[in-house]
């Protein structure tokens, strides 16, 4: 099976060691010297549309990736999920914790 680097950005990436969608392939890394691909790229999720900047770059390296299908790839990486804390807006407002 050929792929260009235009088909990869459009697939999702997923981990099959915990089953989480990491999210689409947005960009890729090139050895230059060998001409092969070495990872590729997952843009971290973005803060309040993008103004407060966004998440750490997910990067699978080509010796994680153990299939790439036609819609999907799956990775055999492990993303370290940070859930996120809820906060109360009245404790925001008050001060409380």
């Amino acid at each position: 099976m050929t792929c260009r680097l235009t088909d990869l950005r459009r697939k999702e990436v997923i981990s099959i060691k915990d089953g989480t969608r990491l999210g689409t392939v947005c960009d890729a890394e090139l050895d230059s010297q060998n001409a092969c691909l070495t990872a590729i790229v997952i843009y971290g999720k973005p803060h309040f549309f993008g103004l407060f900047g966004r998440e750490e770059d997910i990067v699978i390296s080509w010796k994680e990736i153990r299939i790439i299908g036609e819609d999907t790839i799956l990775v055999e990486h492990e993303h370290r999920y940070r859930p996120k804390k809820k906060k109360n807006f009245l404790a925001l407002l008050f001060g409380e914790s």
